[in-house]
C-alpha cells in the first residue's frame, strides 16, 4: 500500500519500522522541523526523521499547511493512505481528504477517553487501571473521528509513563498494520459522548510535590511524570527528582524521612526507589544514598 507516514518523536519510530518491515510503499515521511536542542543549541531532527533518513526515505517539514504550495505537494504523492502518529499538527481538511482512504491516526489511549496531548501521563496520574492504543479515522475535531481498531493494556503499580510509552508504541505498531492487513473488513464504531475526556499538555507546574496529600496520589504524580518533567521536592535547598515509587503502609508528618527512603505523607507514605540530584542522571536509591545524608527525621519541602 502506498502510505504517507506522518510522525515526530520516539513513540513514532516503531509503527514506522512496522510498515516498512511489511512491505509497504513510504511515499514519504512528514515530522516537525528540526529544532534547536542540547548545549549548543544546535537544530535537532526528530527521532522519527533521524529514522527516515536512516531508512533512505524522502522526509518533508513543513511548519504547517497554511501555503498552498505544501498542500500541493502532499496531493501530488497520490497516497492511498496517511498513517499519523504524534505528527504535532492538527491536519487541515484539505490534507484529511488527500489520500484516496484518508488518514489513520494512532492514539496513545482508549477513546473518548483521554483524547489531546498527553494521554499517557494522564492515565497515570488519574489512576486508571487500563488504557490501550487506537486506529481512528481522522476528521477535523481533535481525536473525534470513528475507531477501527483497539488494543488493551493493564496499567500496573510498577508502570511508570516511560515503561507505558515504550509498551505503547510497540503495540501502536503491530496494531496498524493489522489494521492495514484488514482495513476492508473493519467496521468504524463511532465514538460516545459519554466518558469524553482530554488529556491537556503536561504543566512544569504539576510537578512539585505537595506531601500532605495522600501517598497513592503522590505515587501516581511520581511514575506519572517519570522520566519528564520529573516529580520533585526539595532537600537543604536541592532539588530531587524522583522517578519511581511505591505506596507502603505507615505513618508520620508529611515530608518527613521516616526510612531509608521513605517520606510520609497526608495518608500513608512513598518509599522511593529511583531518584535523581541536581546535575546527576537518574539512579536506584541504594547508589544516591552513598553520597546524600538521609537521616531518619530529615525532611523534603
Amino acid at each position: 500500500m502506498k502510505i504517507v507516514f506522518m510522525g515526530s518523536p520516539d513513540f513514532s519510530v516503531p509503527v514506522l519500522d512496522a510498515l516498512v518491515e511489511a512491505g509497504h510503499e513510504i511515499a514519504c515521511v512528514y515530522c516537525q522541523p528540526p529544532r534547536p536542542a542540547g548545549r549548543g543549541k544546535k537544530d535537532r531532527p526528530t527521532p522519527v526523521q533521524a529514522r527516515a533518513e536512516e531508512l533512505g526515505l524522502p522526509v518533508r517539514h513543513p511548519v504547517n499547511f497554511k501555503d498552498p504550495a505544501d498542500v500541493a505537494a502532499f496531493q501530488d504523492l497520490n497516497a492511498e493512505i496517511a498513517v499519523v502518529v504524534a505528527y504535532g499538527l492538527l491536519l487541515p481538511q484539505s490534507i484529511l481528504d488527500a489520500p484516496k482512504r484518508g488518514c489513520l491516526n494512532i492514539h496513545a489511549s482508549l477513546l473518548p477517553r483521554w483524547r489531546g496531548a498527553a494521554p499517557i501521563h494522564r492515565a497515570i496520574l488519574e489512576g486508571d487501571n487500563e488504557t490501550g492504543v487506537c486506529i481512528m479515522q481522522m476528521e477535523a475535531g481533535l481525536d473525534t473521528g470513528p475507531v477501527l481498531l483497539r488494543q488493551e493494556t493493564e496499567i500496573t503499580a510498577e508502570d511508570t509513563t516511560a515503561l507505558l510509552h515504550d509498551r505503547l508504541s510497540d503495540m501502536g505498531a503491530d496494531a496498524i498494520t493489522v489494521a492495514l492487513d484488514t482495513l476492508d473488513q473493519l467496521v468504524p464504531e463511532l465514538q460516545p459522548e459519554d466518558g469524553v475526556t482530554y488529556a491537556k499538555k503536561i504543566d512544569k507546574a504539576e510537578a512539585r510535590i505537595d506531601w500532605t496529600r495522600p501517598a497513592r496520589e503522590i505515587d501516581r504524580q511520581i511514575r506519572g511524570l517519570s522520566p519528564f518533567p520529573g516529580a520533585w521536592a526539595t532537600l537543604n535547598g536541592e532539588r530531587i527528582k524522583f522517578h519511581m515509587s511505591k505506596v507502603v503502609e505507615t505513618t508520620g508528618t508529611p515530608g518527613e524521612v521516616i526510612g531509608d527512603f521513605t517520606i510520609a505523607c497526608g495518608e500513608g507514605a512513598v518509599e522511593i526507589l529511583t531518584a535523581q540530584r541536581e546535575g546527576k542522571r537518574a539512579m536506584p536509591v541504594s547508589e544516591i544514598l552513598k553520597g546524600l545524608d538521609l537521616p531518619k527525621g530529615s525532611r523534603f519541602d
